[in-house]
């Protein structure tokens, strides 16, 4: 009798898993799967190439399994197979790992977000961890090697990214070797004062020295005298050598629908229009009518809205975390079991990271989420806090991710590889952040306007990203767009252009993604009438998983349709 499709589509998936936790070991340590080895990375040339070699294979035998006969979610998991699959062919097909972003997360942020995810119960994972450590300088070479291809292919980073990505990856190792991140691990292990954990501790702070460190600053030094005597004034990635099919690709992958960078551009112009009309009614609202310039000035100069040091701008954080958590059950019935706290981003680092973002717990439940806030108090005005906290935190990526870890019932790398899926995951937490309205957190016309001062950003991300790599922008242009329409000072502006650049489309899902959520809502709300409730709907939504929109689309008809019969 002939394997069935459903039989051969799960064992595909599997052993896509299985193949996924090779491939990419960070994944696998943080759905609690680790290798047996200690590898952590692997991003050489010709891991790629393997990868999509694989790949094509794979999708080969996808094709074989016919939809019909499938149920509802396993259509969803071969469709999202195949995007998956489709994905790991293009990087290699686009040239996209010769160009690795090094901005604002370059391959020193993701070892930094390794250590930060460590947690050391014991000696013997005190020793795991050595062990992975000991990796890490061969993937800085792996990285130069990506980079030195690309260059002999003719690919040239802009000259605004080869500089700040210096300054961030010198900055990275800047300190005694205790003090860096990397040594971490150590610093919060409570087995620490255990003899045979200093042992490690040791050995850690010697590796940290003698290996991690040079191989940083030699990939630095190869960055300054390798890449930046050739970098280009210009700035978009449509410049480059297949630049338009890398381009075409990644809006794709952050976006998930099938829209063009033009469509993009128009739609950010209408978001941006609406935005300015509501900024205006809230502006009256604090006494600025008819002077949206002069409330945002105000805003921005008023020293009451900052708070006077970072450990004060922490605390502050910590509170509203905590009023938050507290109305939670109110909006959705099935809570995960993991928690999270909140961090200062380090000083070191603080400058040309984000305002704040998630470090999800790990899948084991052996490390919490972690929200991490700017350690630079003059960078995050107070009002944009409860919809910082609602995006990163609870309900936002902390909560969604800990909730997709605990689905047992989808294949493992559907609950796995949620960064995969950055309209969904990014869109969810857009959405969040209006939920303060339900909540009531916006309690000042300064709160609200930082919720509207938020999504304004996410609007001009559409606008200023393909105005950048489709109509061929300036940098200059880009920050005069945005900083005439936000109240962010000017030098986090700059620095959110600088990204826009280094990470081509990665910022369109965000703001795609949170429009979607919030037109499944009214679709909702039209179709159940008085029946809608807000608890049931959000658990449908998270109970998704990490997926395209257009998976999500069929996800919320579906439950429609069920709830309607």
């Amino acid at each position: 009798m002939a394997e069935s499709g459903s039989l051969r589509l799960e064992a595909l998936a599997e052993r896509y898993w299985q193949f996924l936790r090779h491939e990419f070991p960070l994944t696998a340590l943080l759905a609690g799967q680790p290798n047996d080895e200690p590898t952590m990375f692997r991003e050489a040339p010709s891991d790629v190439e393997r990868r999509a070699d694989r790949a094509v294979d794979m999708l080969a035998e996808l094709s074989g399994i016919p939809l019909a006969g499938l149920s509802f979610q396993e259509r969803n998991t071969h469709r999202l197979l195949r995007r998956e699959l489709d994905d790991l062919r293009q990087v290699r097909d686009t040239a996209a790992h010769l160009r690795p972003w090094l901005l604002p997360a370059g391959p020193e942020f993701n070892t930094i977000y390794f250590a930060n995810a460590t947690q050391l119960a014991d000696t013997a994972a005190a020793q795991a961890y050595l062990a992975r450590l000991a990796t890490l300088p061969a993937y800085f070479r792996d990285v130069e090697a990506c980079l030195q291809a690309g260059t002999e292919r003719g690919l040239r980073y802009p000259r605004a990214v080869l500089q700040a990505a210096l300054v961030n990856i010198r900055a990275a190792v800047a300190a005694a070797a205790e003090e860096l991140p990397w040594f971490g691990p150590f610093r919060r292990c409570p087995a620490a004062v255990q003899p045979s954990v200093q042992l490690q501790a040791g050995r850690a702070r010697a590796l940290i020295e003698q290996s991690i460190v040079p191989a940083v600053r030699a990939l630095a030094d190869f960055m300054e005298q390798a890449l930046l005597p050739r970098a280009r004034d210009s700035i978009a990635c449509t410049d480059e050598p297949q630049g338009a099919a890398f381009y075409a690709f990644w809006v794709g992958h952050f976006t998930s629908v099938a829209m063009e960078p033009a469509q993009i551009h128009a739609l950010g112009l209408a978001e941006v229009a609406r935005l300015e009309a509501e900024i205006a009614t809230v502006a009256a609202q604090a006494g600025f009518a008819g002077d949206v310039d002069g409330y945002r000035r105000h805003l921005r100069d008023a020293p009451a809205f900052y708070a006077p040091s970072a450990e004060a701008l922490l605390a502050r954080a910590q509170a509203l975390a905590k009023r938050i958590d507290l109305k939670i059950p109110s909006i959705i019935g099935h809570l995960p079991r993991a928690c999270y706290g909140v961090q200062s981003i380090p000083p070191a680092a603080a400058d040309k990271l984000p305002l704040a973002y998630a470090q999800p717990s790990s899948a084991d439940g052996g490390s919490p989420g972690i929200f991490w806030i700017s350690s630079l108090p003059q960078r995050v005005p107070v009002y944009v806090l409860p919809s910082l906290a609602l995006h990163e935190a609870w309900p936002g990526h902390l909560m969604h991710i800990a909730l997709m870890q605990e689905m047992d019932a989808l294949p493992m790398f559907r609950r796995a590889n949620f960064t995969k899926y950055s309209a969904c995951l990014e869109g969810w937490a857009m959405y969040c952040e209006s939920l303060g309205q339900d909540l009531g957190l916006y309690r000042t016309p300064h709160e609200e306007f930082g919720r509207l001062d938020m999504e304004m950003w996410r609007a001009c991300r559409l606008v200023v990203d393909t105005g950048i790599h489709l109509h061929g922008w300036s940098r200059d242009r880009a920050i005069d767009y945005m900083a005439a329409r936000l109240a962010l000072s000017r030098q986090a502006i700059e620095a959110e252009v600088d990204r826009y650049i280094a990470m081509p489309a990665q910022a369109l899902g965000y703001m795609i993604g949170g429009l979607k959520f919030r037109e499944l809502r009214r679709r909702a709300q039209a179709r159940l009438g008085a029946s809608f409730k807000l608890r049931d709907y959000h658990d449908q939504l998270i109970a998704a998983g990490a997926v395209t929109l257009p998976v999500l689309d069929e996800v919320i008809d579906q439950w429609l349709d069920r709830h309607a019969a």
